[in-house]
């Protein structure tokens, strides 16, 4: 059975453990111990270790065939000293994985004016979270070059599920940008993702990136009056984007401020990906009920 790491036991993390967890191995990077009771998941190798503290990441070497690295980088800067952190603790030892999976973001692009982005478009991040993922890209890549060891990148939009949708925003009422005005959204379901993540492990190219959006072709306001309806909110206010600048708080604004059609040609043709929620339309259930405003 082979020994997958998990570096970011999150949403993610938790779902991939859980779907195949009679078909590898896992190990798991946190900072403390977390109570999870999902089937399977009573084998785990939990380690207790903090990427922000090279010391305690010194028991990493040797220890996976393939690492799944999902933590989010270091909240300041313009580079990933978690992603080095981890590099240089399984560079020693007679044995390194033999294949690396970094899950990125879309932001990287940049704004891109609406138009369709496939992988070979030149990145131009333009918010330092993004300019760190892409530092972070570099950093696996380069390294899995140098060391021998195969590497995949997943560029990822928004993520959402049943439980990750934008309700909290509906109800505090923050607004939306007009028709005229909008920007395109990039949407890919959880368990999608999960399934686009194994699917990446098994048969992903070597030093290769994939886009991981799904067929959806919707603006950012249209996204959000989906959520509202199916969940019996009123729709969201909209405004101009000076307007939206204005009043948004600038996590949400600097969202709405790029706009991009992620193309999704490459996962589907190199990957075999099959999605189950091929649009956000399938994927966000008719509830009445607020599941998680969040």
């Amino acid at each position: 059975m082979r020994k997958i790491l998990i570096v970011g036991y999150g949403d993610i993390g938790k779902r991939f453990a859980a779907r195949y967890a009679s078909q590898f191995s896992f190990s798991v990077i946190c900072r403390t111990k977390i109570d999870d009771s999902s089937p399977g998941m009573h084998s785990v190798n939990w380690l207790n270790l903090d990427l922000d503290a090279p010391n305690t990441l010194r028991r990493l070497a040797g220890l996976s065939d393939d690492v799944i690295y999902l933590a989010p980088p270091n909240p300041n800067g313009l580079s990933d000293k978690r992603v080095r952190n981890f590099l240089r603790s399984i560079s020693s030892g007679d044995r390194i994985p033999q294949r690396i999976l970094y899950m990125s973001t879309t932001g990287v692009y940049g704004d891109c004016s609406g138009d369709i982005v496939r992988e070979a478009r030149v990145v131009n991040p333009q918010t330092d979270r993004a300019i760190r993922r892409l530092d972070a890209e570099t950093q696996v890549r380069d390294w899995s070059k140098n060391m021998g060891c195969m590497s995949v990148v997943l560029r990822v939009p928004g993520i959402y599920a049943s439980d990750r949708l934008p309700l909290k925003r509906l109800l505090n009422g923050l607004p939306a940008l007009t028709v005229s005005e909008d920007s395109y959204s990039n949407h890919i379901h959880a368990e999608d993702l999960v399934r686009i993540i194994f699917f990446a492990l098994i048969r992903g190219k070597n030093g290769r990136i994939y886009n991981c959006a799904d067929d959806s072709r919707i603006k950012v306001g249209e996204y959000f009056d989906l959520v509202a309806d199916r969940f019996g909110l009123p729709q969201p206010q909209r405004v101009t984007r000076s307007e939206a600048k204005r009043v948004l708080p600038d996590m949400s604004w600097s969202f709405l401020r790029e706009s991009r059609l992620i193309s999704n040609d490459r996962m589907k043709s190199e990957l075999g990906v099959r999605l189950a929620y091929p649009t956000v339309n399938d994927g966000v259930p008719h509830n009445t009920r607020l599941l998680n405003p969040n």
